[in-house]
């Protein structure tokens, strides 16, 4: 399946699947929405390869691939976007993404790399890797912190998880019934307890607490 808000991209993006997966279905969603209702409909022990976009009209297409791990464990989420930043990124790997592809590559190049999925390979776009990398080597303290314990109240601790899967402000104050600006101010203190100063910071934070 694939979920991306542009038809051409879309089209484009169902017919490598469709060569390189002759057989199953390929079925396309151009919004949040149209995915999730698409995910009602899919049993608990369905296999199933979703090609993923982030930057949907209707909101984040981290939102899909949490819930369609949490949903159906067998299902793969590659994203496929433009976006390469590191909150991004760090937010769709913890929200159980496989791979993480970028757009603007050569279709040749998209083919080898989704193709190499059958023999156990991760598809990861080069720049998207060094970004992970990076990332996990500037935040190693995170995951072997040597001082007492940094306590969140419990609305900030939901705050964290729902900014560590990638939702903007106003989304994650839909979530929990309260105002962005409110969320924006949880994020603040969240920030200032955790000396980070980013929401790919916050991420690996919230992955190391188990949040998300």
């Amino acid at each position: 399946m694939v979920v991306e808000d542009l038809a051409p991209v879309r089209s484009w993006l169902a017919g490598i699947l469709a060569r390189l997966y002759p057989g199953p279905v390929v079925d396309e969603c151009g919004s949040l929405n149209e995915a999730l209702r698409w995910l009602d409909l899919q049993p608990s022990h369905a296999r199933a390869l979703c090609l993923v976009d982030l930057g949907l009209p209707d909101g984040s297409g981290i939102t899909f691939i949490h819930q369609l791990i949490a949903r159906v464990p067998n299902a793969q989420a590659v994203v496929t976007t433009l976006y390469d930043d590191d909150a991004n990124v760090i937010a769709a790997m913890a929200a159980g993404a496989t791979g993480y592809l970028l757009k603007d590559e050569e279709e040749d190049t998209l083919n080898r790399r989704l193709a190499a999925m059958r023999d156990g390979e991760v598809p990861m776009s080069p720049a998207v890797s060094r970004r992970i990398l990076a990332c996990f080597r500037t935040n190693a303290g995170y995951f072997a912190p040597d001082g007492p314990p940094v306590l969140l109240t419990a609305r900030e601790q939901d705050v964290l998880r729902l900014i560590g899967r990638g939702l903007r402000n106003a989304e994650v104050g839909g979530a929990l019934g309260i105002s962005a600006q409110t969320v924006a101010g949880y994020v603040k203190a969240i920030y200032r307890k955790l000396g980070v100063a980013s929401r790919a910071e916050a991420a690996v934070e919230a992955m190391r607490r188990g949040l998300i």
